[in-house]
């Protein structure tokens, strides 16, 4: 009898493999990339989305390049930013009924399949992460980045809130929750930090780049 689950899990896992091949392929030139996170809904007249515009500008004119999820809201705002200073902008597009339209504003693009297959991409080429305000998939990302650094799987990188109106509640939460129960370390809190400072972002990155690039780029797949 044929397990049809099994083989069905095999087909998964070729595809996976097969969707990290491409992009590493595809990116293999890339070796200074910031990730920025943040809401596909985000509105063009929105704060947000002229913050992200400002901080991928600089972030490009510093010489980084600039990888999102490729499609509109904060991702398009970021590439818009790193296109207009001239740099290399990367849209790292999901396959989903919705939110899957590419923004115009990409060097490159590459489509994925499974979550985790891309957002094993972002982590495989980022030396710095910007967090701005977004829903699930943003605290998805998120999380999966501060865990990552937290357990030595992905190398250590900034992980940088942009909106301290919104996040305040989030950090908040973390202090009077997680560390006060012990579920995490007072220490944890220094894997991040909270600006809306646009000249500080890059000033965290570009010194922690200088600080970290000659070590190993990887992470341990889970």
């Amino acid at each position: 009898m044929i397990d049809l689950r099994a083989s069905t899990i095999q087909g998964q896992i070729k595809e996976i493999s097969q969707e990290l091949s491409t992009a590493a392929a595809a990116l293999h030139e890339v070796s200074n990339a910031v990730s920025i996170f943040g809401s596909a809904r985000t509105k063009p007249d929105s704060f947000y989305y002229t913050k992200a515009i400002e901080i991928s500008k600089k972030l490009a004119e510093a010489g980084f390049s600039i990888i999102t999820g490729g499609g509109p809201g904060i991702m398009e705002a970021a590439n818009k930013g790193c296109h207009e200073a001239g740099g290399t902008s990367i849209g790292l597009n999901i396959n989903l009924p919705f939110e899957t339209q590419n923004n115009p504003y990409l060097s490159h693009s590459l489509y994925f399949n499974y979550f985790t297959s891309r957002k094993t991409t972002f982590f495989m080429n980022s030396w710095a992460y910007i967090i701005m305000p977004g829903g699930f998939g943003t605290l998805d990302e998120l999380f999966e980045a501060l865990t990552l650094i937290q357990t030595g799987k992905a190398h250590k990188a900034p992980v940088i809130f942009v909106g301290k109106a919104f996040w305040q509640g989030l950090l908040d939460f973390i202090d009077q929750s997680l560390v006060s129960h012990q579920y995490i370390s007072p220490q944890d809190r220094g894997l991040y930090s909270i600006t809306d400072d646009p000249t500080e972002v890059i000033d965290i990155v570009v010194q922690s780049y200088e600080q970290n690039k000659t070590q190993p780029h990887s992470i341990g797949l889970y």
